[in-house]
């Protein structure tokens, strides 16, 4: 590969960077190739969070919502790799609020040892 170092960094840096985008591409495929759409997202998150589908779309900041929004919008952008707006527009929520989701998320699917696959 042949680059400007002074704008890219060095090379394995940006090989490392490539390498990374196309895992998550590949990754995104492979979920979808298995069905893993919004529909499927939301079934595991009430599935393992005991919650019904209306927490999710519902307004609130109770800890049951907020849970279940952050676990939904981390898989949604980190795994199939949606956009914070889309993700936004289909909650209800601010751009914005879907990165803090994220990071939520993030660390409770950490904490409480969650995968999205069974």
């Amino acid at each position: 590969m042949k680059g400007d170092e002074r704008i890219l960094g060095d090379t394995e840096f940006v090989l490392s960077i490539l390498s990374e985008a196309e895992e998550r591409l590949e990754r995104g495929y492979e979920l979808k190739r298995k069905g893993y759409d919004l529909r499927r997202l939301e079934e595991r998150v009430e599935e393992l969070l005991r919650v019904q589908r209306r927490v999710l779309y519902s307004r609130g900041r109770t800890k049951e919502q907020v849970e279940a929004r952050s676990l939904f919008c981390y898989w949604a952008v980190r795994e199939p790799g949606l956009t914070n707006t889309s993700i936004g527009r289909t909650l209800g929520i601010s751009q914005p609020a879907v990165g803090y989701a994220v990071r939520r998320g993030e660390a409770l699917a950490r904490e409480r040892r969650f995968s999205l696959e069974r």
